[in-house]
């Protein structure tokens, strides 16, 4: 179980970083893809070129995701998952702190509310790129349970969404600046060392990377992608049918033969 970080009314308070580079822009990039994914699926023909982006924009997130795990593992000390595992206990007294009057804790890092949703959220995309990968396949079965985990980000995003607006409003903590640039008030000694820039720009050239060789492995033509790395060929929508471009009169001699 992770050592909980607090703030200390006892001790001098200043403005110290938290939260390093490479969480800060993950977590806006997420947030943009997955409401563009979301209003593609829900909007776009499935046959049409929209639905086409939803899907190459979904391996985006899912790439985007991997990033993060690994650097769930590597990062500074509260991007770490370690930072994140807040017992049952701890959590029941925060969600009825949080929900009722009682003062609850103020946590440098995530607090349980948030820690828990991140988690989440985090399993289920992971859950929708192999549901994605399965609908790509032609199983529809998958696009049923693909569906489900959708709605359930989106639902758990607006509580998460709803937690935080509560917590500025009660607490008088901007905690979504903090995720901008970095900062809460805290005791230093609780402070990271650096924002860890460097991290930050290789998560986004290697996110563009990816991005790009998907457009590039994508066959408007087939409406065909050959997933890079692996060179393995996904259906993303209906093959045209060639013979619509074969001039009347060559189908003619085709015909004959």
């Amino acid at each position: 179980m992770q050592e909980i970080v607090e703030v200390d009314s006892d001790r001098p308070q200043q403005r110290i970083l938290v939260f390093d580079a490479p969480v800060r822009v993950f977590h806006w990039l997420l947030a943009g893809a997955f409401i563009t994914a979301f209003a593609l699926a829900n909007l776009a023909n499935e046959h049409g070129n929209g639905f086409i982006a939803h899907m190459l924009l979904g391996m985006v997130i899912v790439f985007m995701v991997i990033l993060r795990v690994v650097w769930g593992f590597v990062g500074s000390r509260y991007a770490r998952f370690g930072s994140f595992l807040f017992g049952p206990r701890e959590t029941a007294s925060y969600m009825s702190g949080a929900i009722g009057r009682a003062q609850t804790r103020q946590y440098v890092g995530h607090n349980p509310g948030s820690a828990w949703a991140i988690l989440a959220m985090l399993l289920l995309f992971l859950g929708l790129g192999i549901t994605g990968l399965m609908n790509a396949r032609g199983s529809e079965a998958a696009e049923e349970v693909h569906e489900v985990l959708a709605w359930s980000v989106a639902i758990i995003a607006a509580i998460h969404v709803a937690g935080v607006i509560l917590h500025v409003v009660r607490r008088k903590e901007n905690i979504v600046a903090s995720m901008v640039h970095g900062h809460k008030q805290g005791s230093p000694a609780a402070a990271i060392g650096t924002p860890r820039r460097w991290a930050a720009v290789a998560f986004v050239l290697m996110t563009a990377l990816w991005a790009y060789a998907l457009v590039d492995g994508y066959d408007r033509t087939t409406q065909s992608l050959t997933v890079p790395l692996t060179g393995t060929t996904l259906q993303l929508g209906e093959e045209e049918d060639n013979e619509a471009h074969i001039a009347p009169e060559n189908r003619r001699d085709q015909d004959h033969d």
